[in-house]
């Protein structure tokens, strides 16, 4: 039966209550590992960030002085301090990661003691809510994935212990009366109301996390945990299983973070993207859980919650101001993890491939649009740096959240002083061109390190290459990839940097809507009207530098090249036939392509998306 809710709820202004939880003596709160332990190892990666960056810095200073300090070198000097370090640490927990894969064999039990529990067959004795969240999407394509979800719970044989929740923001009237039908006809269909409910808000006030908001207030004392996901996630019901008995053997655990992967798609671009995406994913995780430990990520959904201490202590506050950094946190999840840490409960991932996935945006527009919205909640956490209590690993996932994209208009300005530092030392005799070529490439492999380190971590798995379709298929996937992740890289570092001048003038918006989740093609003129200032920025640079120096614009090409493709390449990642000819031949594939699991199948993914 449907439960269609006119009220708005809006986020209390006060900053969450503290948990006054005593925790164990010497040990994280669920007392899976020591916390003596656990800062020997952030110790240990912070010594190796800050002597990997002290040295890259010192090397740019000695390439920067080389005939002076100008104010072309403080600027691209000072710009460095801000875009490196992402880099640096991106380079340590793929490292890490990959040795803990590798060159271990508790790799696992290393960074997740409480992994071995979900294989456990324990009697399941805890009752989640599996809450889909919807605002403006394809009701049908959204119910067939919770149908799917379900079926494969069910299938389990501990189905009963799972209730199902559709909550819906949807403002579009048409849409709203479709997935009322679809509720509907569900609850006729199982004939248990109690099973799915449905609910719908005429505001989309603290947008996904106000929605959530109103479950646990509503309807949250009735169950110990909630999985929520959204429109475009899928879970099969063994991961999901596994999940509740990691929840059930430590009860304070406060959230449990799966390791979301993407679908099988027929977009060129969502295809490539999440074949980067999904092998830098797993080392990168891994490592960053070997040192982050009980202050995990929390990514918003195919997550298990606690409901009890997420309800008391993570109400997220009304930030003061108004746009673009007041009012509603956007980038809630994040800000939940911490307010979870603080609370006594840990925040832990599972680092771990299997059963949860998720959809990639099928263009480089609606990618970036997804991604300007990350930006502008992620900037918001400036006004949260004061959170009374916080870990201090907490506060220091918060200031990193702020770098992550702080650094890429800091990497666009020194990439736009590129021509005056030519030109201000095209006349020193002993430039140190070695010195400075070193740097240059030492910096490039450090940076796609995340994704390096996925893809030796798949050929050193034993059968790796062949469930990615053979070794020649893998590799040119890989080629293919690396290729696609430098032009990508230009296009998503300038977008943003105007998008963050915008918001410094008041000039940005951004809002929470449905998102586009089908291949299809990007005509001309759209992709300029989206991409003409790459256009003319790489302009600039192919023009001054070509004038300056011929070699240096050739050395530069893996940074600047995107930005003068960026209309044909985000054509070309669109066309549906450029990805039907990637799906025919193999080409980044994944595992899910060549022997999809049930619950994938049950959607026909990659059929569409």
């Amino acid at each position: 039966m449907t439960d269609t809710v006119t009220n708005q709820h809006l986020a209390p202004t006060t900053f969450p209550r503290v948990a006054q939880d005593v925790e164990p003596v010497g040990l994280t709160p669920a007392g899976l590992q020591s916390v003596a332990s656990l800062r020997k190892r952030r110790f240990a990666v912070f010594a190796l960030n800050l002597g990997t960056l002290v040295a890259l810095l010192a090397g740019l200073a000695q390439v920067l002085s080389t005939g002076g300090w100008s104010a072309a070198d403080v600027v691209i000097f000072t710009a460095f301090l801000f875009a490196a370090p992402w880099t640096v640490l991106g380079f340590w927990n793929a490292a890490i990661g990959l040795w803990l894969l590798h060159g271990r064999r508790d790799g696992l039990k290393a960074v997740a003691p409480f992994a071995a529990d979900g294989g456990k067959p324990a009697p399941l004795m805890l009752r989640t809510a599996v809450l889909m969240t919807l605002r403006n999407e394809d009701p049908a394509r959204a119910f067939r994935r919770l149908r799917a979800v379900k079926d494969s719970l069910d299938a389990t044989g501990e189905g009963v212990w799972f209730d199902y929740f559709v909550l819906s923001d949807t403002s579009d009237p048409a849409v709203a009366a479709a997935e009322e039908a679809l509720a509907g006809a569900w609850v006729q269909e199982i004939g248990e109301p109690a099973r799915l409910t449905y609910r719908r808000r005429v505001s989309n006030a603290a947008f996904k996390a106000g929605n959530i908001r109103d479950f646990c207030e509503r309807w949250g004392d009735r169950y110990e945990l909630m999985l929520p996901l959204d429109a475009d996630s899928v879970m099969s019901g063994d991961a999901v299983l596994g999940l509740a008995r990691m929840m059930q053997a430590y009860p304070k655990l406060g959230i449990l973070q799966s390791l979301v992967v993407g679908m099988p798609s027929r977009s060129a671009f969502a295809r490539i993207f999440q074949f980067g995406m999904r092998h830098g994913m797993r080392p990168y995780t891994m490592g960053a859980a070997w040192w982050g430990g009980d202050c995990g990520p929390f990514w918003g959904h195919n997550a298990m919650v606690r409901i009890a201490p997420f309800r008391d202590h993570c109400h997220l506050p009304m930030l003061p101001g108004g746009p673009p950094l007041g009012g509603a946190v956007m980038s809630h999840d994040q800000v939940e993890a911490v307010l979870m840490r603080r609370a006594g409960y840990e925040v832990r991932v599972l680092p771990v491939e299997g059963g949860s996935w998720e959809e990639n945006p099928p263009t480089m527009l609606d990618y970036a649009k997804r991604d300007l919205r990350w930006c502008l909640g992620n900037l918001q956490y400036l006004k949260l740096l004061d959170l009374p209590a916080l870990k201090p690993m907490s506060r220091f996932q918060l200031v990193w959240a702020i770098l992550m994209f702080l650094g890429l208009p800091a990497w666009t300005l020194m990439i736009a002083l590129l021509p005056f530092k030519v030109f201000e030392d095209r006349a020193i005799a002993d430039y140190p061109v070695v010195l400075a070529a070193g740097l240059y490439g030492l910096f490039l492999t450090m940076h796609f390190m995340p994704k390096l380190a996925g893809f030796a971590d798949t050929l050193l798995e034993k059968g790796g290459a062949a469930r990615h379709g053979g070794g020649t298929r893998f590799l040119a996937s890989a080629v293919i990839e690396t290729v696609f992740g430098f032009l990508q890289s230009a296009v998503s570092s300038l977008r943003t940097t105007l998008f963050m001048i915008g918001l410094a003038f008041g000039r940005a918006h951004i809002g929470w809507n449905g998102q586009a989740r089908d291949a299809h093609a990007l005509s001309f003129g759209t992709a300029c009207a989206g991409l003409w200032p790459h256009l003319l920025f790489g302009a600039y640079l192919f023009a001054t530098l070509a004038w300056l120096s011929p070699t240096v614009l050739l050395w530069s090409l893996p940074l600047t090249a995107g930005y003068v493709l960026a209309i044909p390449f985000a054509m070309l990642t669109a066309l549906p036939a450029a990805g039907a000819w990637l799906a025919r031949h193999g080409l980044c594939a994944i595992p899910e392509d060549f022997a999809p699991p049930p619950v994938l199948a049950a959607i026909g993914a990659g059929e569409r998306g």
